[in-house]
């Protein structure tokens, strides 16, 4: 394991933090991750409720699916990790690029926030994603968009373009630290991210099971659940 405490002197100058969450920052608020053999997702068939293909076969039963975890999230609370993160804002340019779809960032505090895979709280009409509403409730069928057609989550979706992918390629590029919580680095094209920091970008994991990432950078690793990882990670660099 590395000294991590003792390279603290390296980020005094920099400035620009991007931070890559997954699920295993939200798993700590309770919000189970379909990964987990007891998660959100077991049971389920992911092209049954997670692709285009499984909503045209069955809307409702993937409306209700989504209805529950629209339920769930809003029960749950931020936790130490988020919380972290709005306090490095206190000396630095925080960009948070999130795969999660739940809004825990934003009720902690975090102030610039990119969802990659959708948001839990929008919908959007089946035939336009560009245009999103505000959702707080349950969507069924016969629920309509503005344009006449059936609203649906606003979720990238399995088979799905990741329409903020470019976008959030340019925030690495300008990355002085990268900070990655909670996520498998498996699942592209999130994981290919990492692929866009400059040679001088400094990477800090956080993660009760570090991934395995191919890269030659300078990887700092803290292997501990986010809420304490974060700690650490606080203690490094204000």
């Amino acid at each position: 394991m590395i000294d991590y405490f003792c390279k603290y002197k390296i980020f005094v100058t920099m400035k620009n933090i991007v931070v890559l969450t997954g699920a295993g920052i939200s798993a700590e608020s309770g919000i189970q991750t379909f990964r987990d053999t007891d998660g959100l997702w077991h049971g389920y068939n992911v092209e049954e409720v997670a692709t285009p293909q499984g909503f045209a076969k069955n809307p409702q039963m993937v409306l209700d699916f989504y209805n529950q975890r629209r339920a769930d999230i809003a029960k749950a609370k931020p936790n130490a990790a988020h919380k972290a993160l709005v306090e490095l804002e206190q000396k630095y340019n925080v960009e948070i690029i999130t795969q999660n779809i739940d809004d825990l960032h934003e009720r902690a505090g975090s102030k610039k926030i990119m969802h990659l895979h959708g948001e839990i709280f929008k919908s959007c009409s089946v035939k336009n994603k560009e245009i999103t509403f505000p959702i707080l409730g349950d969507i069924n069928v016969g629920d309509l968009a503005d344009d006449g057609e059936q609203l649906r989550p606003f979720i990238v979706w399995f088979n799905e373009d990741v329409p903020m992918i470019p976008m959030a390629s340019m925030l690495c590029q300008k990355a002085d630290i990268l900070i990655i919580i909670g996520t498998s680095m498996v699942v592209y094209p999130a994981a290919g991210l990492i692929n866009y920091v400059a040679p001088n970008c400094h990477i800090i994991v956080v993660d009760k099971n570090i991934p395995a990432i191919n890269s030659s950078l300078d990887i700092t690793e803290i292997e501990k659940p986010a809420t304490k990882g974060m700690q650490d990670v606080l203690k490094m660099l204000l």
